[in-house]
């Protein structure tokens, strides 16, 4: 473990091509994994799927994140990361594939694991090349661009929808092709790629936890927060009789947010320190859970989701900038792992719980269970910034 904060002009360097072609790797990537939620969800709806098997189903993709992301870092340093890059995009490219030709729920429970473990291997190995070669100084903004590029690759993919439909082959071949589009731009730029980090002693996923388990608990927080929101805010807005349409709308806004300011926090962080940041993005968080019931009815709910869509990636956005600034070598391969083990739990536990909660006490559940995570994760911090 290092610090990285002092470059020399030579190291603040931006390497543009290879840059571009890890952020439209993952961007692409992105469309595919973002158009085939909502697309299996649809085909299992018409096969009259009850709503907990879909979301059963749906759950198996982020199981395969957790689970592959214990073999990542081994795997990244036998194969060789470009190697593993190109070999996923394939094996997930196969995988949808058959999941188009099977169209049975039985039978997408594995395939979906497998195609959650086919896909993390490439975010992983992304983040860690772009971390790896951007200079110290523009972290923040060129990890907030990331975030906001691949934020709007999962947006188009439901968008995609509007054009092929949900009926047959053609949806599934967009993501087909989007998958071994992913290979072979890793395949034209592998050149220009950088080795994975090899400096320093290897390090386990689980050895990871124990290094940095405030923004292990950040990531799992930014992904239960938006999974929370995403699959139960029309149950949500249809208790207090809001109309389906402007539901739609409030969650396409919360997602415009995410992408779209994701460069100005990453540019915060560079001017004020991501550290601070990550605290200001997680109070402004605890504070939309706070209005959401006294402003859903009224106007200021639009600038209220678009700001909580922002702020509450901007946790892993900013989780992101630290990790490039406290860690090096083999130890940021394992923390990139770890961030999407921990995701993955994120996405998996974060709506389950929060359905429990709105059983119990209703639709304010919803708020409750995201204030709760908010006011946990500021807690921490608070407290971590005491201890410094």
């Amino acid at each position: 473990m290092t610090a990285a904060n002092t470059t020399s002009p030579h190291e603040d360097r931006i390497p543009w091509a290879a840059m571009a072609a890890i952020i439209a790797t993952v961007t692409v990537f992105a469309v595919a994994q973002g158009l085939t939620y909502p697309l299996l969800s649809f085909i299992l709806e018409r096969q009259g799927i009850t709503s907990g098997m879909i979301g059963l189903s749906a759950a198996m993709t982020p199981l395969g994140f957790i689970l592959s992301a214990p073999v990542i870092p081994a795997h990244s340093r036998r194969v060789g990361a470009a190697r593993l890059a190109i070999l996923c995009s394939i094996l997930a490219a196969l995988t949808l594939t058959v999941i188009a030709w099977r169209q049975q729920v039985w039978a997408w429970m594995p395939l979906r694991f497998l195609l959650g473990f086919f896909a993390n291997p490439l975010y992983v190995v992304s983040e860690t090349w772009l971390i790896s070669i951007t200079p110290a100084p523009r972290r923040g903004r060129i990890m907030g661009l990331y975030s906001s590029i691949v934020s709007g690759g999962f947006a188009v993919g439901p968008l995609s929808l509007g054009l092929a439909g949900t009926e047959g082959w053609p949806p599934f071949m967009i993501g087909v092709t989007a998958f071994l589009v992913c290979g072979l731009i890793v395949l034209a730029v592998a050149r220009r790629l950088p080795e994975m980090p090899g400096e320093g002693q290897a390090i386990s996923v689980g050895g990871f936890f124990a290094l940095a388990p405030l923004l292990l608990f950040t990531i799992f927080t930014a992904a239960a927060f938006e999974q929370i929101l995403l699959s139960l805010f029309a149950v949500y807005g249809a208790s207090l009789g809001s109309a389906e349409g402007r539901i739609a709308s409030l969650i396409t806004c919360f997602v415009a947010g995410n992408a779209v300011l994701q460069v100005l926090l990453g540019r915060a962080a560079e001017w004020f320190g991501a550290a601070r940041i990550m605290s200001y993005c997680v109070l402004a968080c605890l504070t939309g859970c706070l209005l959401l019931a006294p402003t859903f009815t009224t106007w200021l709910i639009w600038p209220l989701v678009f700001v909580w869509g922002g702020v509450s990636f901007g946790l892993y956005t900013m989780s992101l900038i630290q990790l490039g600034e406290r860690f090096t070598g083999q130890t940021l391969i394992a923390g990139n792992a770890a961030f999407a083990f921990a995701w993955g739990v994120g996405g998996m536990a974060g709506s389950p719980a929060a359905g429990l909660a709105m059983q119990l006490v209703g639709h304010h559940g919803l708020p409750l269970s995201l204030g709760l995570l908010s006011g946990v994760l500021a807690m921490f911090l608070t407290a971590a910034k005491m201890r410094d």
